[in-house]
């Protein structure tokens, strides 16, 4: 992270994804340029942002490989109209094993995709709601991190779930990631217990801002999301809320001079050590 970098503008946009494809890219297109407006150098959307649909059935008609998804192609289209940079929290698509990913992509600001990223940690619960989720059934785990160069620094992809792996966390904070972002379609019950705790606790970990995107309301496949899309600086203070009820937009400065502030009062990367067996 360069100290010499100025502070920029971040974009959260907080979505209702349904199951129409098309109608989630219109959404994420006019997030863009709302983003653009306020000045932002990067939008963040959340995960499954270009499809939520608990029918896999009908959902595997609109899962594609990432050269024919729609919402990809729009979105990339959009960030080069606009000049900005998107991070997708992720989208469903069809690898060339024929099983599905859930992927996140960051898209520059010339439209090309600068990195991709496969979640890790599959969301393989039974809550005490009765809520039951199974995603491994259709979707393969990623194996790889994924950290990129961006307008706000450097930027670590993780994913939902993946907030409840340290270790994850932990090798982002090695590699002096100055955000992190994980976008998000929480269940309501966890994120009532779990949401705001584990998102202050990422960014203490890593002393880095985390980003968070968030899934929110009723969605028409019949699942409610928590919303409350977060941003949270190194010290582990709330920045933005967008709250549990509506989609929209929030904006958000990201400073490296706080991530230089924080690192020098607090510098738990510097001072960390292996653990003995």
């Amino acid at each position: 992270m360069s100290t010499a970098r100025a502070a920029a503008r971040a974009a959260v946009f907080q979505m209702t994804s349904g199951i129409d494809p098309a109608v989630n890219a219109a959404a994420i297109v006019d997030a863009v340029d709302q983003a653009k407006k306020g000045g932002a150098a990067m939008l963040f959307t959340p995960e499954m942002s270009g499809l939520i649909d608990r029918d896999r059935k009908r959902a595997a008609a609109a899962i594609v490989r990432e050269e024919d998804d729609r919402v990809l192609r729009s979105v990339r289209e959009a960030a080069a109209r606009a000049g900005v940079w998107v991070a997708i929290g992720s989208l469903a698509v069809e690898r060339e094993d024929g099983r599905w990913a859930n992927r996140a992509f960051v898209i520059d600001d010339r439209g090309e995709i600068a990195a991709r990223y496969d979640k890790l940690h599959m969301f393989d619960v039974d809550l005490p709601s009765g809520e039951s989720w199974r995603e491994s059934n259709a979707y393969a785990a990623g194996d790889a991190l994924a950290i990129v160069e961006t307008p706000l620094g450097r930027l670590g992809l993780t994913i939902c779930y993946d907030i409840r792996f340290p270790a994850l966390f932990e090798a982002l904070g090695r590699a002096q990631c100055d955000v992190i972002a994980i976008p998000a379609a929480f269940t309501v019950p966890t994120g009532q217990s779990h949401w705001h705790l584990l998102q202050r606790a990422r960014a203490v970990e890593a002393s880095a801002y985390v980003i968070a995107a968030a899934q929110v309301g009723h969605h028409q496949d019949g699942r409610t999301t928590y919303g409350h899309s977060l941003v949270t600086d190194p010290w582990g203070d709330v920045l933005l809320d967008l709250g549990g009820e509506t989609s929209g937009i929030g904006l958000v400065t990201v400073d490296p001079a706080r991530i230089v502030e924080v690192r020098k009062q607090l510098p738990s990367l510097a001072n960390r050590r292996a653990i003995p067996n």
